[in-house]
């Protein structure tokens, strides 16, 4: 078996908790590898030794965004994310540091399932490309005042929402900026996109739940600046008035690892801090 660790080296004790990973990982006849800025300080192989394609599991150590920058970094490699949390919030990274042992012997052990979850791209009128885990997000910029952007779904118009902008989310990213702008949690394994306004005009503009069948076509119609495109909060581009980015499901998925103990709803509860409890 071959486990790539990428720790995010900005995190305290990230680098201490990798080279403690490794340890406990080659004890159980695991390779390990790591990107070469710290593989040797962490006693792992540099991921270069070995091809990408025969990597099992990688484990981040950081948070969703540590998680989100490595999807986009190492897109070569197609292997199950486990997720350790070094950050706040942790929807996806849902490991915390007490359990990340008894965990890797879970993971060891096979008590675990891989979520194939849903990804999007996007294709520009001009020739950007992108694909997202989470969202794809379109913003006013340098626009002084709201902006105007069509929808049409398979070609037919939906509307022309005027609003500081609009967030096209994957389920995986429900909890992230669209949940900030008021748009639905959706579980993870369904398999549907969300449209969220961003501020709009009118209060009527609500979020919308589609089939991600459909391809989305998002189009830029106001003067004078270019609006900002954002995926995952990673890179952005711009589309200037006329432009359009078409968004599609995307032919490959993220992968993340479920261990048998974790519970989305009980993330779910934590993460939010709801207090709700059964009355008797």
């Amino acid at each position: 078996m071959i486990i790539a660790i990428i720790p995010n080296e900005q995190k305290p004790n990230a680098l201490e908790l990798a080279k403690e990973i490794c340890h406990f990982l080659s004890q159980h006849q695991v390779q390990v590898v790591a990107p070469p800025l710290f593989s040797e300080q962490i006693g792992a192989q540099p991921l270069s030794s070995v091809d990408p394609k025969d990597i099992n599991f990688m484990i981040s150590l950081g948070g969703d965004g540590t998680i989100l920058r490595l999807v986009h970094h190492y897109g070569d490699i197609e292997a199950p994310l486990v997720g350790i949390n070094l950050g706040g919030l942790g929807f996806m990274a849902d490991i915390p540091i007490d359990e990340i042992i008894p965990s890797l012997q879970e993971l060891l052990d096979g008590h675990y399932t891989i979520e194939n979850r849903l990804m999007m791209e996007g294709s520009s009128s001009q020739g950007d490309q992108c694909f997202a885990v989470n969202e794809i997000s379109f913003h006013r910029a340098q626009n002084p005042s709201l902006i105007d952007l069509a929808i049409y779904v398979d070609d037919k118009y939906l509307n022309t929402f005027s609003a500081d902008g609009i967030i096209v989310s994957t389920p995986n990213g429900s909890t992230a900026y669209s949940l900030a702008a008021g748009g639905p949690i959706l579980t993870p394994d369904l398999n549907a996109i969300i449209l969220t306004p961003i501020c709009p005009h009118t209060i009527s503009n609500r979020p919308i739940v589609l089939l991600p069948k459909w391809s989305l076509r998002v189009e830029y119609l106001s003067l004078p600046h270019p609006v900002e495109v954002c995926y995952d909060g990673i890179s952005t581009f711009h589309l200037s008035a006329q432009e359009s980015l078409t968004i599609t499901p995307s032919k490959r998925t993220f992968k993340l690892v479920s261990l048998a103990k974790h519970d989305y709803f009980s993330t779910l509860r934590k993460k939010l801090g709801w207090q709700g409890k059964l009355k008797t």
